[in-house]
């Protein structure tokens, strides 16, 4: 805020209120926004903050009587009176410019200004003095010894260079952390050294300190150094032009201070949420001054709020229902396991069948737990359960294929097992480490049983992906073993001695299968249904076909490789050209939720306002779906069919 401005918005009140007079009584009490909040704070006391109207002149302050405070919308009962300085801590910290550019009359008006800052300052007001110029040094620590700051002005010397904004940082940190503090930087130039601006920015903005700019002899253009400093810390910018102004614009900070209101409230019974909008209201002058600011009350919650289930947040649990819920999902699984332990019955085979499945990853599991009793282990227990469970539902046999497809060396009945206790266990450590929290156990639950069947979806595609580009190869092998004199069998074999998985292992089993009596056309064909490879099934119907009406097999191998390898050299290409649209599918998809299950284990208070309202759950709601279509149609987007 310029020097002119202030003016400006002072004869403009005076006219205003010149107005109000002959015109009507409501118009002399306009609202002006021009309020601040300085400082706000929460105890089991109460909620107090510090209000103050800034450049308000002569013996013109907010009225007490006039106080009106809202919180989230809600009237609420407050008292306001005259800081006295014991109730909160108020920090001021004087940083000027002590470079050469500041020589003569400029030097003496800076020190002046400061005096006559300390000589209006309240006495409670704990004044600080930094200066910078080529370095930085901090004269006098914050203190309510005013003369003592005044006597080290005297000591103040010149030199070449202007640390600006390590002088900012400097005054920043001996600002402290407690009560309301506020820094003054005067300076007439630019910071000459290699501090990044920005990162002086995030620091002053999260320490919460308030910078009031004062620019001596210079022109402060929107978006400069000077006011995004003010900007980021809700300071202002005031310009001065010579020594009068600039020991005036001093003199009014400082009545600032001696006109500031303390505001005292309680939270009304019923009152849940941690956090707020406080907006206050007073009248100086014959208007009404507002600000607002979003304020942390949690400190400040009635204490009937814990004990009373009414008024109990809906994502809040006590700490014995969070044992008792622990207790009782350790007591589920305990029976379950006993349960299992009382034998499990399996579905009869056929002596093939059996003979089959014993070269089969989910066959060797299932032997291996039939060959030991069932009740001699705990883990065998556990998996016959889930076995004999699985049994009654079809999907054992796609999961089965999927566990085969995905290279996992688990029965289905172990697979399901596990991902229950994944499941299981993300709700545990979900519900630990946010104390019972509702809203984090969902999330790490639902984690739990999602992320098990990503997982296996992952290296099921990567399975098959490799087997398919292995495929131009392989029939190349078998196309040169053919063409040595071997028979199909054999060039097969030939493939599982030379090759790598998953090819091999999966022309492992057709050899097997093969000299156990089935065709190894039929065999082959099985492969690649297991595999879900297109490409391999139009090689088996070619096999078919020379088998029926003869030809040169070799040959025909040879041809479908050099198509093979054309259509995954086009296929690589695809994926190459849509990895952007398929990355940004994933992080657009994944961010958002994932930031949220962060909030809610790390800041679950930072959530409560998008969580216990109606408005919030309908934002929630809206989110996701938009979130679903519009990965949905990513994902079509960059799919392309090869």
């Amino acid at each position: 805020m310029t020097a002119q401005s202030k003016v400006a918005r002072v004869a403009a009140a005076v006219v205003l209120a010149a107005l109000a007079v002959g015109l009507s009584p409501s118009a002399a009490f306009a609202e002006d926004p021009t309020g601040r909040i300085d400082h706000a704070q929460a105890d089991k006391n109460g909620v107090q903050l510090l209000f103050s109207v800034p450049g308000l002149a002569g013996s013109t302050a907010p009225d007490p009587d006039s106080v009106s405070v809202t919180v989230g919308g809600r009237q609420v009962e407050a008292s306001a009176e005259r800081v006295a300085g014991t109730e909160i801590r108020r920090t001021s910290i004087l940083a000027l410019d002590v470079s050469k550019s500041m020589s003569g009359a400029a030097f003496e008006a800076a020190k002046n200004a400061a005096a006559t800052y300390l000589d209006n300052a309240p006495v409670d007001v704990n004044v600080g003095l930094v200066t910078f110029a080529n370095s930085v040094t901090t004269v006098q620590e914050p203190t309510q010894d005013h003369d003592a700051v005044r006597a080290s002005l005297g000591s103040l010397e010149l030199s070449l260079q202007t640390s600006l904004y390590d002088g900012l940082l400097q005054a920043v940190d001996l600002a402290g952390t407690e009560g309301s503090r506020s820094v003054l930087l005067l300076s007439d130039g630019k910071d000459t050294t290699d501090t990044a601006l920005d990162d002086v920015l995030a620091i002053a903005e999260d320490a919460g300190v308030r910078v009031d700019v004062v620019a001596l002899d210079q022109r402060v253009a929107s978006n400069s150094p000077l006011d995004r400093i003010a900007d980021a810390t809700d300071g202002n910018v005031t310009l001065a032009g010579d020594p009068k102004e600039l020991e005036a614009l001093f003199a009014g900070e400082a009545d600032d201070l001696t006109k500031q209101l303390l505001v005292s409230f309680q939270l009304p019974e019923g009152f849940s949420s941690v956090e707020g909008t406080v907006r206050i209201s007073a009248q100086a002058g014959g208007r009404k001054y507002t600000d607002q600011a979003f304020v942390s009350l949690a400190a400040a919650l009635p204490q009937t709020q814990s004990t009373t289930s009414g008024d109990r947040s809906l994502f809040d649990v006590s700490k014995p229902l969070m044992l008792g819920g622990l207790v009782a999902v350790f007591v589920g699984l305990a029976l379950m396991l006993t349960l299992g332990m009382s034998g499990v019955s399996r579905a009869e085979e056929t002596p093939l069948q059996k003979q089959m499945s014993m070269y089969t990853v989910q066959g060797l599991k299932r032997a291996e737990v039939t060959h030991k009793d069932s009740g001699s282990s705990l883990k065998e227990s556990a998996v016959g359960l889930a076995d004999r469970l699985m049994s009654k539902r079809d999907f054992e046999a796609a999961l089965s294929r999927k566990l085969d497809a995905g290279g996992i060396n688990l029965t289905a009945a172990e697979w399901v097992l596990l991902h229950i206790g994944v499941a299981v266990g993300a709700a545990m450590l979900g519900m630990l480490l946010s104390g019972g929290g509702i809203l984090p156990t969902i999330l790490l639950l639902v984690l739990g049983l999602v992320l098990p069947w990503v997982y296996l979806g992952f290296k099921e595609s990567r399975r098959l992906k490799k087997f398919n580009s292995q495929l131009a190869q392989t029939l190349q092998i078998m196309a040169g073993g053919l063409q040595a004199g071997l028979s199909l069998p054999q060039a097969v074999d030939t493939v599982v001695q030379e090759g790598a998985d998953p090819v091999a292992a999966e022309f492992r089993r057709a050899l097997v299968q093969q000299r156990l009596g089935v065709d190894i056309e039929d065999a082959l064909e099985e492969v690649a249904e297991r595999m879900q490879s297109v490409d391999f099934k139009w090689v088996v119907m070619a096999i078919r076909i020379q088998r029926e009406v003869g030809g040169n097999l070799s040959e025909l191998m040879l041809t479908v490789s050099a198509t093979l390898r054309e259509r995954e050299y086009l296929r690589r290409q695809v994926s190459v050209l849509s990895a952007e649209g398929r990355l940004s599918a994933v992080i657009l998809g994944g961010l958002p939720p994932f930031f949220i299950g962060y909030l809610a284990l790390a800041r679950p208070t930072y959530l409560a306002p998008m969580l216990e309202t109606r408005l919030g759950w309908l934002m929630l709601g809206g989110a996701s779906v938009m979130m679903i279509v519009g990965v949905f149609w990513l994902k079509k987007t960059v799919k392309v069919e090869v």
